[in-house]
C-alpha cells in the first residue's frame, strides 16, 4: 500500500510492503581539463650606461613561473627563477622558458647579448642627485625597503621605515632614508624616544640587479657604539631557496667606533676598520672574510668600498680597485657551496642599531647616527 503525506508542503512518499527505493541520478563526471602550454615568455632588453644593456623576461601566462639559463643551455623547472631585471655587460645567451600550475612547460625564448662593453666603462649608477629645495625621496623604480622590527636574525632593535611611512614609530616629516639637498644619501638612525630606534633598509630586490662587474659606493659612516652600517647584495632567488643558499657579499660592514674589538680577526689598538665578506651554505664566520684597517685608516671620513665580481671569484677593496685587500673563489669555502655564479644579485643599503655583533647602544651612543652615500656606482670589469 502506498501512503502519501503532505507534510510542511512537502510530498513525502512512504513506500512499504518489500518496497522500492528512491533513485537518485548520478552526476556527470567532471571533465579533465585540457593542459594548455604556457606562453613562451619574452627576453627584451633596455639600455643602460655604456653600452650595458638591462634584461628583462616575461610571460603573458597568468601567474606563470620563469626560468631561465646565462650561459646558453636549456633551462628546465629547476633553473634559476626569473625575480628583477638584471644589468649585463659582458656577452652571454639567456634562454628562458615558462610554467604555470596545470600547464604545459612553455617553449624555449633565447637572446644572445654581446654589450662588448670596454673594461671599466660605467655601465650604470645612481648619484642620488636633488635640484630641489627639499628633501628627496630615494629613487622608487630602484629602491625599495625592508621594514618593522623582526631582529632580522641578528637580534637587531631598530624599526626600519620605509619613505613616506607614518606607522608609529615611524614619522614622514622625519624620515630615516633621503636624498638631500646636498646631494648625498642620508640613511639616518634615530631614537624618538627611550629604548626606541628607527633607522632605514633600502634594497633594490625586484627592482634591479646585476650579474658581475664592478661594485661600489662612496659613503662616510657613523661611529658610535651600536652603529652597524653596511653596504652588501644578496641572490635574487633568496625569495626561492633562501638564505644562505642565495649568495650574501657584503662590501662594507662597520660596528661601533673607531677601535672597537668585537670583530673577526681583530686589528692592532687604536686602528679603525671595515670588513669585507661572503656567505653561502657550508661557510660562514671566521671563514667569511678579515678587516680592512691600514694605518690612518677613519670609517668617518670619506672611502669607496667596492667589489670586482667576476666568474669565479670576488675580490674586495677600498678606494682603490686596482689593490683588491681580499680575494675569494670556489675553493675558499672549505667544502661549502659557492653561489656566485647562478644568478643576480640585488643591492641593499642599510644603518642598524644594535644586534648580537654590535651590541645594544649606550650612553655614549650618538643619535642620529647619519650614514651618507655619495653614489653607487657599477662598472664593466
Amino acid at each position: 500500500m502506498l501512503a502519501m503525506m503532505i507534510l510542511s508542503g512537502a510530498l513525502i512518499c512512504g513506500c512499504g510492503g518489500g518496497g522500492g527505493s528512491t533513485s537518485v541520478p548520478t552526476p556527470a563526471p567532471t571533465p579533465t581539463p585540457t593542459p594548455v602550454v604556457a606562453a613562451t615568455p619574452t627576453v627584451t632588453t633596455a639600455p643602460a650606461l655604456g653600452g650595458a644593456v638591462i634584461v628583462s623576461l616575461a610571460s603573458s601566462t597568468k601567474g606563470s613561473t620563469i626560468y631561465y639559463t646565462t650561459d646558453g643551455s636549456t633551462p628546465t623547472t629547476s633553473s634559476q627563477v626569473y625575480q628583477a631585471p638584471f644589468l649585463v655587460s659582458s656577452s652571454m645567451t639567456v634562454n628562458a622558458i615558462a610554467g604555470a600550475s596545470g600547464d604545459t612547460t612553455s617553449g624555449v625564448a633565447g637572446k644572445t647579448l654581446a654589450p662588448g662593453v670596454a673594461s671599466g666603462t660605467l655601465i650604470w649608477s645612481d648619484e642620488f642627485a636633488n635640484s630641489g629645495s627639499t628633501n628627496a625621496q630615494p629613487n622608487p623604480l630602484v629602491w625599495t625597503y625592508d621594514t618593522g622590527n623582526s631582529g632580522f636574525g641578528n637580534s637587531e632593535l631598530e624599526n626600519y621605515c620605509a619613505w613616506g611611512s607614518n606607522t608609529a614609530p615611524c614619522s614622514s616629516a622625519s624620515p630615516n632614508a633621503y636624498v638631500g639637498t646636498d646631494g648625498y644619501l642620508h640613511i639616518v638612525a634615530q631614537s624618538p624616544s627611550a629604548g626606541v630606534y628607527t633607522s632605514a633598509r633600502m634594497k633594490s630586490q625586484g627592482l634591479f640587479s646585476v650579474l658581475y662587474g664592478r661594485v661600489e659606493a662612496r659613503a662616510k659612516l657613523p661611529e658610535s657604539q651600536g652603529m652597524w652600517p653596511a653596504f652588501w647584495l644578496l641572490g635574487n632567488n633568496i625569495a626561492t631557496i633562501n638564505w644562505p643558499a642565495c649568495g650574501e657579499l657584503d662590501v662594507m660592514e662597520h660596528i661601533n667606533g673607531s677601535d672597537s674589538p668585537l670583530y673577526v680577526g681583530g686589528a692592532p689598538p687604536g686602528y679603525d676598520w671595515v670588513q669585507s665578506s661572503v656567505h653561502g651554505t657550508g661557510f660562514d664566520g671566521s671563514k667569511s672574510g678579515t678587516p680592512y684597517h691600514p694605518s690612518g685608516f677613519s670609517a668617518a671620513a670619506w672611502h669607496t668600498y667596492g667589489m670586482i665580481w667576476s666568474p669565479g671569484k670576488i675580490q674586495y677593496y677600498v678606494d682603490d680597485p686596482t689593490n683588491p685587500y681580499e680575494t675569494f673563489t670556489p675553493s675558499t669555502p672549505q667544502g661549502g657551496t659557492w653561489p656566485f655564479d647562478s644568478g643576480p644579485q640585488f643591492l641593499l643599503l642599510n644603518l642598524a642599531v644594535g644586534g648580537s655583533w654590535p651590541g645594544n647602544p649606550n650612553g655614549t651612543t650618538v643619535f642620529p647616527g647619519d650614514m651618507q652615500v655619495d653614489y653607487v656606482r657599477i662598472y664593466a670589469n
